[in-house]
């Protein structure tokens, strides 16, 4: 018989939102203000990588601040980012968000932004999407490391091997994995073949609660990448 997840543990940017364009807009700006250059490829090295970890590639790239004062300055450029030109949702996240809820699924955003980011970004969902939040400051040890999921799944007081983790760069994947999680891929700016994620879809539009089950219940039974 089929069980639903115990619950469901979303990434936050480039997967419930499309924030990856502030974030890499905000670099840009910081890294130009000292002198510095700051290209796309520059910027896809930073997607779903800790921000301490990415504060340290943009003090390599001539920025010469604190580690704490980037992350501080990137939050509130990108925060305000969010109040000017609205929360851009990944297409069918929001969808599948509502109805996880109306299914009485628990939910967990846990992302590596910091926490005031994260609930700046749920407090302009019109509904309550998540149950809580794990936020990069709330953990010792950032994604790749599977710390954040298992600390989520801690929280709702699960077994992590029941939930499903649903990430958009390698850097999630690999803590989705290294976590115990069904982790999917859904990847937005960075391809995620050969991380070894249990399935890869292109988008959530047209996704289900019956998918997430029927992905949970293939993960014993089907060897290799789904689609």
């Amino acid at each position: 018989m089929s069980k639903q997840p115990r619950a469901v543990l979303w990434d936050m940017d480039g997967t419930v939102v499309d924030t990856e364009p502030y974030w890499m807009a905000a670099e840009t700006r910081l890294v130009e203000s000292f002198g510095g250059s700051w290209s796309h490829e520059d910027a896809l090295q930073l997607v779903g990588s800790g921000l301490i970890d990415s504060a340290i590639i943009l003090q390599n790239a001539g920025v010469k601040m604190e580690a704490e004062a980037i992350v501080s300055h990137l939050t509130d450029s990108v925060q305000e980012s969010l109040r000017t030109d609205g929360v851009p949702f990944r297409p069918g996240a929001r969808e599948l968000l509502f109805e996880l809820k109306a299914a009485g699924i628990p939910t967990a955003l846990v992302t590596m932004s910091l926490r005031r980011m994260a609930l700046s970004v749920v407090d302009l969902i019109d509904f309550p999407a998540f149950d809580l939040v794990v936020a990069g400051d709330d953990v010792d040890n950032p994604k790749p490391h599977p710390e954040p999921y298992l600390q989520a799944a801690a929280l709702l007081d699960i077994d992590i091997a029941d939930a499903i983790v649903i990430e958009d760069s390698p850097t999630g994947v690999r803590a989705g994995i290294a976590s115990g999680a069904v982790t999917l891929g859904v990847p937005h700016i960075v391809s995620l073949d050969d991380l070894g994620a249990h399935a890869l879809w292109p988008t959530l539009a047209g996704r289900s609660t019956a998918d997430l089950i029927e992905l949970l219940d293939s993960r014993n039974t089907t060897t290799g990448v789904t689609r």
